[in-house]
């Protein structure tokens, strides 16, 4: 586990899904239910519905219209708000997100969240986990109009928040947004070792990860 410079961070940016909040909700409704939800209301079978599904699911991955439910909704004429409410009891905190969150607020840490979810689905997580008081901000990409995978977010978020990337911490489970980080100029950079809990650790490449949230609070 990475031992962090606190000293040397004023700023700390979190993504959420599969960084504070279990990715399993998420991989589960668009791995599973949604293809098995779109096979019934289509009137196919799940083969198809994933062979329909996973071309779409490729053309748009990273592009900010893959975390748009009103892109997904209108391109597979489902209700996808909807759906993603029959799967929400599986919304859960990453073990010890909420005593790192403390711990970094209690130290006068400025705390933002910056995260490709929709708004919608921002709500719906934020309804069932309290996340807000942590936060000085919550920032969706959507305001923004780029995704955080874009080097345009983070001029966008720079014009927003005004923040110092030599002294900002940014901790998030996608390996090409951190790089997009990195490219910014953000010195100090995390990545999570198990982002989804059913499907244990994953490679953060040449990224260190989080293992134990516990262990990041050491130094504050």
């Amino acid at each position: 586990m990475p031992s962090l410079p606190w000293h040397a961070i004023d700023t700390v940016l979190l993504d959420m899904d599969g960084t504070l909040l279990d990715l399993h909700y998420d991989n589960h409704f668009w791995m599973e239910h949604l293809p098995q939800r779109y096979a019934e209301l289509h009137g196919v079978s799940r083969a198809m519905a994933e062979m329909e599904l996973q071309p779409l699911f490729e053309r748009n991955a990273g592009q900010l219209q893959w975390y748009c439910l009103d892109f997904w909704s209108a391109e597979l004429k489902l209700p996808v708000r909807e759906l993603k409410l029959e799967t929400a009891h599986l919304i859960a905190l990453r073990p010890d997100a909420d005593t790192f969150l403390a711990a970094i607020k209690q130290a006068g840490k400025r705390v933002i969240l910056i995260t490709n979810a929709h708004r919608d689905s921002l709500s719906l997580k934020l309804e069932r986990i309290e996340l807000a008081p942590y936060f000085e901000r919550l920032i969706s990409s959507h305001d923004y109009g780029f995704a955080k995978e874009n080097p345009q977010f983070w001029d966008a978020l720079q014009a927003d928040i005004g923040f110092d990337p030599t002294r900002s911490l940014f901790i998030d489970d996608t390996l090409p947004i951190l790089r997009s980080a990195k490219a910014y100029g953000v010195s100090h950079l995390l990545a999570v070792k198990e982002p989804d809990s059913k499907k244990g650790a994953k490679d953060t490449g040449e990224f260190e990860a989080v293992d134990d949230y516990r262990d990041l609070i050491a130094g504050l």
